[in-house]
């Protein structure tokens, strides 16, 4: 694969959204000498589900690619509007405003970098390559597929990212689900998780790197770059607790069966396979050793 360095001379244009939100504002401040964001949102005057409006500013921009982060992640408050179908936010912001920046993009003749979910997978076989067939099973899951098929099928060959319980060293806005939990086990508060679901929590630093040897190729399509650990919640609340030296007998084994008791369907093992983007060179950090780098 023909691969060619960014970061020399010139920063690279991007239009990107979502750039606020927790892998955003990650990816912004480690790429900000390889790239020069335009972020689209509702704070710049844009709203992605306005054709019109992303179609004036894709027009004014001679950038080469899009990083569309931007999506209703809620899988509770998303499962809640199935019913509403295309009438629901989910449906509404993950898929037609997907589809307005596709659009947008092969109209003016830019690529597009979309950040996708494990959750495409029902979580019933695996482990999960990039050829492994999707079925979504909660509302949230079946917007982000309609969104990765419609990136699918742009002329100009775009690019499907998926990533899984992404946490960062420094998060901005909102804490990543690590450091939610560290706040939890400090103030003394008892947790349950799982210990018969399987997730591969995911550096975020890590898909920056990804994102920025991805954008520097040829590559195009789908590709997995999720941590290389995969582990339970419950072993994963321990080994937080263990890394920063807090109580782990506050912390409790529980099914997924009972812990998502009326709450969206979420895989039970979706667990992901690197092959692919190992053979560009990009290594995925286990939770273990991304725990060590908070």
């Amino acid at each position: 694969m023909e691969t060619r360095e960014v970061g020399k001379g010139t920063a690279v244009n991007i239009i990107g959204t979502g750039l606020s939100g927790l892998v955003g504002s990650r990816v912004v401040e480690l790429l900000a000498g390889d790239f020069q964001f335009e972020n689209l949102s509702l704070e710049t005057g844009v709203d992605i589900t306005n054709n019109e409006v992303v179609r004036e500013r894709f027009a004014a921009s001679g950038a080469p690619w899009v990083f569309h982060f931007a999506a209703v992640t809620d899988l509770d408050a998303s499962e809640k509007e199935r019913q509403l179908g295309e009438k629901s936010l989910a449906w509404r912001v993950n898929v037609e405003g997907t589809r307005n920046i596709v659009e947008a993009a092969q109209a003016g003749g830019k690529r597009v970098l979309y950040l996708s979910t494990d959750f495409v997978f029902d979580g019933n076989g695996g482990p999960y390559t990039e050829e492994s067939q999707p079925n979504p099973q909660s509302w949230y899951a079946v917007t982000k597929y309609e969104g990765e098929k419609l990136v699918a099928g742009m002329d100009r060959k775009g690019i499907i990212l998926r990533i899984a319980f992404p946490y960062q060293a420094r998060p901005q806005g909102r804490p990543d689900f690590v450091h939610r939990i560290i706040e939890e086990l400090r103030a003394g508060k008892d947790i349950e998780a799982p210990d018969d679901q399987r997730i591969t929590p995911t550096y975020i630093d890590d898909v920056a790197h990804a994102i920025r040897v991805l954008t520097g190729s040829d590559a195009s399509g789908i590709y997995h770059a999720v941590g290389s650990q995969a582990l339970s919640p419950f072993d994963v609340v321990r080994l937080i607790a263990r890394t920063h030296h807090l109580d782990v007998s506050q912390i409790a084994p529980t099914s997924a069966e009972s812990y998502y008791k009326g709450r969206a369907p979420r895989p039970r093992k979706a667990v992901l396979k690197n092959d692919k983007i190992e053979f560009l060179g990009i290594c995925m950090k286990t939770f273990e050793e991304g725990l060590r780098l908070l």
